[in-house]
C-alpha cells in the first residue's frame, strides 16, 4: 500500500487460512508511526500484501470480546 507505513509489533494468531494461502490474522500494528492497535485482516502468504481489515483499540477489542461471549450464551 503506497503511502502507508506499518510495523507489526506482535502477531497474536491466525483466525483462518484460504485455499490460496492468505491468512486472516490478529496482530498488534503501528500505523504511520502511531500508537499500536489491534488489527484483524487478511495477509498474503509472503506477508507483503494485505486485504481490507479492521483496527481496534484495546477498549474496542474488549467490548467485542464481551459481545462475542454473550453471543455464545444465546446459542
Amino acid at each position: 500500500m503506497a503511502g502507508i507505513d506499518y510495523n507489526i509489533v506482535k502477531n497474536i494468531g491466525t483466525v483462518s487460512q484460504s485455499p490460496k494461502g492468505w491468512e486472516k490474522q490478529l496482530n498488534v500494528i503501528s500505523w504511520n508511526g502511531r500508537a499500536p492497535k489491534y488489527d484483524l485482516r487478511d495477509w498474503a502468504p509472503d506477508g507483503q500484501k494485505m486485504g481490507k481489515g479492521i483496527t481496534l483499540s484495546l477498549e474496542e477489542l474488549q467490548s467485542l470480546k464481551r459481545l462475542l461471549n454473550h453471543m455464545e450464551e444465546l446459542q
